[in-house]
């Protein structure tokens, strides 16, 4: 006797096949059949009722078995593992019982998708292979319809379990990825061992995949990835057994083997970069729009219709300019979050970096001592370096000042030690030095810039979307903050603006190209997405899937960025592509010619790319 199931859409939006995943595990079906949403909204859904098997650890994925033994895994977005679960927020515990429909998970697309990740949400049924008639319906949905019907063996027609060996299977993978030694780190997520490699040339594939219980390999993100499925807990605790050093809050071991410099070097960037991410993440969003409303009051006053005396201007400035005056304050609550130190203290050492009278001090140039030493006091306001670097520091002094200070007074004392300490460190001793530093970043991206505007463009725009796909990118976004600070604006800004224009254009040309509704779909919204200046979508759900597509709009990124470069478009403000044109309007002159050069270089880019993908792009993309 069978019995049905009806499988609900754990999320709004739109149900994809599960072989257009952007993920080869999922695609190639090495976790069973099930299918993929592009997800709508934030608010993620038992699929089944059951009992809650699996949350992840980093809250990217949760596991749910049916009363009748059916396995569903509920993985949101692609590759977020390495987020360390910060866009989630999980509502369920191991063996909670859950109905369908039922909210299990809160996941923030906007921050998964400003982060460089798919945010497509997978369901997967783990053991698919004992289920019959799995039909799956494509097409757009809301959270809780139906989605797949499948019938089931009952439990008479199970196979028994048979033991396994754990600690066998996970010597076997030590020894084919070429032994401890080889092993710089691993991590683990719902389906795979993730290992970072020192040489992934000593590997002996076929011999892991022919291991009992392996299902499959994939290299992906630097990572060498063991796919397990459901048993990954076990087989991960005994491969931590024979590795043996302790693991670190993120899940990672690593061992004492010496690496190469380029190895060291790998790691230290991307412990950068990931500080440079998730200090900066929070305020994009709000550093665009901020720049948006400066370019469109500095058009009225241009225009003639708004007056800079008027109560609307200064308090429509105050809105435009306050996150970036304040921005130390800002940048030093989030990149304490990130590093693990005490936000509310930085946001106070922030606010010390942006205290008034110490600003007068600085603009008259007052020559002060603290202590008797002498105090260059600078005003740091819209500064970002200076901030960032108090935080790391911050996050070393905090656990050794719990150290030395009583228990009993810690709460009144350490906070405030803490801020006099970092604000002496800052204004008599690296903060000089750190906005002296920034000036010459500036200056040198200007200087480069004013050799050949026209080939930094060529160079910039066309190679700015490569680093996009390497999460490389997040390292320019403080140099443009930082260059819009100290300059009040950015060139830099102005090239990489057109490559988001590029993007959607090349995913507009796929959209009418193919005869794939769904996929047109897709394409259609990634289109749009790009030209407000969200390029993710178009990049890993359309472009980076085929080859010569992405090349080619790199191609027409190069060419918008000559164009840019040739007629020196300037950015005021950190926004671009085409929802971001007020940011070209000079907030304290008006439209000038800079905007007409925005224009030629936008909408050249958009044309020349178009016609590129369509001419030359592959026939229909989706079908090949």
């Amino acid at each position: 006797m069978e019995d049905s199931l009806n499988i609900l859409a754990p999320i709004s939006g739109k149900v994809i096949d599960l072989t257009t995943v952007n993920d080869p595990v999922f695609s190639k079906k090495m976790m069973g059949e099930g299918f993929g949403i592009l997800p709508s909204d934030n608010y993620v859904t038992s699929p089944v009722s059951g009992t809650i098997t699996l949350v992840a650890k980093t809250k990217h994925a949760i596991g749910i078995t049916t009363p009748n033994g059916v396995e569903i895994l509920i993985h949101m977005g692609i590759d977020t593992v390495t987020l360390n679960g910060t866009p989630f927020e999980i509502h369920v515990k191991v063996n909670d019982k859950v109905s369908a429909g039922q909210l299990i998970a809160i996941m923030d697309l906007t921050a998964i998708i400003k982060s460089g990740k798919d945010p497509t949400v997978i369901v997967a049924i783990t053991n698919s292979d004992k289920l019959n008639d799995i039909k799956i319906h494509l097409g757009k949905v809301d959270s809780g319809q139906i989605v797949a019907t499948t019938k089931f063996h009952s439990n008479s027609d199970k196979e028994v379990d048979v033991p396994t060996n754990y600690h066998q299977i996970a010597e076997a993978i030590i020894q084919n990825i070429g032994g401890v030694e080889n092993v710089s780190s691993l991590i683990h997520c719902m389906t795979r061992l993730r290992f970072y490699l020192i040489n992934d040339k000593l590997t002996n594939d076929s011999a892991i995949k022919n291991i009992d219980g392996i299902i499959n390999i994939v290299r992906a993100g630097g990572q060498y990835q063991v796919v397990i499925g459901p048993s990954i807990d076990d087989i991960y605790a005994a491969v931590v057994d024979i590795l043996g050093p302790k693991l670190s809050q993120n899940n990672s071991i690593k061992n004492d083997a010496p690496k190469s410099f380029w190895a060291e070097f790998k790691n230290y960037l991307n412990s950068f970069i990931h500080v440079l991410t998730g200090s900066m993440l929070p305020i994009i969003g709000l550093l665009g729009g901020s720049g948006i409303l400066k370019g469109i009051l500095g058009a009225l006053c241009g225009y003639g219709i708004l007056e800079k005396s008027s109560g609307t201007y200064l308090l429509f400035s105050a809105i435009g300019d306050s996150l970036y005056y304040f921005l130390p304050i800002i940048l030093g609550f989030t990149t304490a979050k990130v590093l693990g130190a005490n936000p509310i203290t930085m946001a106070v050492v922030g606010g010390v970096l942006t205290y008034p009278s110490l600003i007068t001090a600085g603009n008259e140039a007052i020559q002060l001592t603290v202590f008797r030493i002498p105090a260059h006091i600078m005003s740091y306001t819209s500064s970002v370096f200076p901030i960032i670097f108090a935080a790391w520091v911050g996050s070393y002094l905090e656990k050794w000042l719990k150290k030395v200070i009583p228990s009993v007074i810690r709460s009144v004392f350490l906070p405030i030690i803490e801020v006099i300490l970092l604000s002496l460190l800052i204004y008599v001793g690296v903060g000089p030095v750190m906005l002296y530093l920034s000036k010459l970043l500036s200056l040198g991206v200007e200087s480069i810039y004013f050799v050949n505007p026209a080939l930094t463009g060529v160079l910039v725009s066309g190679l700015y979307q490569i680093l996009v796909i390497f999460g490389l990118h997040w390292a320019i976004i403080p140099i443009l903050v930082n260059d819009l600070a100290i300059n009040g604006h950015s060139y830099l800004n102005a090239m990489i603006s057109v490559t988001m224009v590029a993007q959607g254009a090349a995913a507009m040309a796929v959209a009418l190209k193919t005869r794939d509704k769904k996929y047109r779909d897709l394409s259609w919204a990634a289109t749009l997405s790009a030209f407000c200046g969200v390029t993710e979508p178009a990049i890993y759900g359309i472009t980076l899937k085929y080859k010569r597509i992405f090349i080619l709009s790199n191609i027409g990124s190069a060419i918008g960025g000559f164009l840019a470069g040739f007629f020196k478009v300037d950015a005021y403000a950190l926004s671009g592509s085409l929802i971001g044109f007020p940011a070209f309007i000079n907030p304290n002159v008006g439209v000038t010619s800079n905007l007409q050069g925005y224009v030629i270089a936008h909408i050249a880019t958009l044309i020349v790319t178009f016609i590129l993908v369509f001419v030359w792009g592959d026939k229909d993309p989706v079908s090949n």
